[in-house]
């Protein structure tokens, strides 16, 4: 499956970039693949991993603030590996315009 997730501090006294960028080496370090843009992150894995992943996302940024705001969009195909990577080539070989 893939989830794109944000997840943003509310009424957080610290730099919020700072907290989110907490949440993404979260992700980063999880070993499974993923993508951030400037919108979302993207991760691909097992249903169990990923949201094992999102929950220490949402964790890190918690413990920085007392409100949490988390949305979520996932594809959820069963058995499918390597759909983030082929969907960023897929992209990538798109005419510009």
């Amino acid at each position: 499956m893939l989830i794109a997730f944000s997840v943003t501090p509310l009424g957080a006294v610290e730099s919020v970039s700072e907290i989110v960028s907490e949440a993404i080496r979260v992700v980063r370090t999880s070993g499974l693949p993923n993508r951030t843009d400037p919108m979302s992150t993207t991760i691909e894995g097992e249903w169990d991993e990923v949201m094992a992943v999102i929950k220490r996302a949402v964790d890190v940024v918690a413990a920085k603030a007392p409100r949490v705001s988390l949305s979520l969009k996932a594809d959820i195909a069963p058995g499918e590996t390597g759909v983030l990577q082929a969907r960023i080539e897929h992209i990538a070989g798109l005419p510009e315009g």
